[in-house]
């Protein structure tokens, strides 16, 4: 494993003192999170970003889209590539709007895709569902051939990352302090709401335990 922070790239110049270099702390950032930004560029070099859903496997994240996906077929290529996932925490109220920030925690992962083939790409899939939606593989049935071939699956590894937190009050300035203006965090999290059945046949059975385990550890990002 290597720890993060720990190449030119991913080394934090910018308020180095948010830099974390735990692999436990990555892991769980990673672990907390189900959507990721892709970010590549095409063959024209136009950059690109895609929002995709995520699974951590180890000391790789698993990566997945549609066959169709002209974006997905060049990721899967193995061309260069950057993954961000962000968990906001809370909105810091300063005395000034300059001084007012964001609570956070993130990771950059820096690499090339590795395109998943054959019983690879079948395991691969399945711990994703489980990540997604854990408990829901053995709820529903299992994947037919075409839906496999429809989905791209790539691995992605996590031996270049870069991890940033801030947490914490405002740092106003010493001058600011005496203002007659509130300064505090708004702290945010992700809550599930009350599930809604997709269709008559759905309305007429018990929520799954799938459900249910998502509605009391839902995903932070």
């Amino acid at each position: 494993m290597t720890q993060p922070g720990s190449t030119e790239r991913t080394r934090i110049k910018r308020v180095p003192e948010r830099a974390i270099t735990d692999i436990n702390t990555r892991n769980e950032i990673l672990d907390l999170s189900v959507l990721a930004h892709v970010a590549i560029a095409d063959e024209s070099g136009q950059p690109f970003v895609i929002p995709m859903g995520f699974a951590r496997d180890g000391e790789r994240l698993l990566l997945h889209g549609s066959a169709a996906s002209r974006l997905m077929k060049i990721l899967a290529t193995g061309t260069k590539a950057a993954v961000e996932v962000t968990i906001l925490d809370g909105l810091v109220f300063a005395r000034s709007a300059f001084e007012s920030s964001m609570n956070y925690r993130s990771v950059i992962a820096f690499g090339s895709a590795k395109l998943l083939t054959g019983d690879e790409k079948e395991v691969a899939l399945e711990i994703l569902t489980e990540k997604l939606f854990p408990g829901r593989s053995s709820e529903v049935r299992p994947m037919k051939p075409d839906e496999v071939k429809a989905t791209i699956i790539v691995e992605f590894p996590l031996t270049e990352t870069s991890v940033k937190i801030r947490s914490g009050p405002h740092d106003d300035r010493p001058e600011d302090l005496a203002l007659p203006i509130w300064a505090g965090v708004l702290p945010l999290t992700k809550v599930a709401l009350d599930p809604i059945a997709g269709d008559e046949n759905a309305e007429k059975i018990a929520v799954p335990q799938s459900v249910k385990n998502l509605m009391v550890n839902p995903p932070q990002s």
